[in-house]
């Protein structure tokens, strides 16, 4: 398996991902909607000063042509990291496949998926390198 070196800047939006899951998860906690949580996700990170797209449309390649449908992000933070977010009781294996697919196809480097439906936040939060 081949290691991709993060950038200390993708490192840097990595830790504040982290910073406002919990930051929200103590102030809302478990069992809201996972708009509720995208919309606060938003929130927490532009007020630290990043850029956050939500709801990103990324166009991919297959077979020589472009399909602008291809995939459908929760969050982009400056154009760089990946945040999917859940509020299940069971995190389902196939959004870990997905998230995954997404960072390949997006040739992007760091990606989050974040269930916000746990007693304890920190067991809600998968990240992901791509490989």
């Amino acid at each position: 398996m081949i290691y991709i070196k993060l950038t200390d800047f993708e490192e840097e939006v990595g830790s504040a991902i982290v910073q406002a899951a919990f930051t929200i998860h103590k102030e809302l906690g478990p069992g809201l909607l996972e708009r509720i949580y995208e919309v606060c996700m938003e929130h927490e990170l532009k007020k630290a000063g990043f850029e956050v797209k939500r709801q990103v449309n990324i166009p991919i390649s297959y077979d020589g042509i472009w399909f602008e449908e291809g995939l459908r992000l929760d969050l982009l933070i400056e154009d760089k990291v990946i945040v999917e977010l859940k509020a299940v009781d069971v995190v389902n294996p196939v959004w870990e496949a997905q998230i995954i697919s997404h960072l390949k196809l997006s040739k992007l480097n760091l990606g989050y998926l974040i269930n916000f439906n746990v007693p304890l936040i920190k067991k809600g939060i998968r990240r992901f390198v791509n490989t």
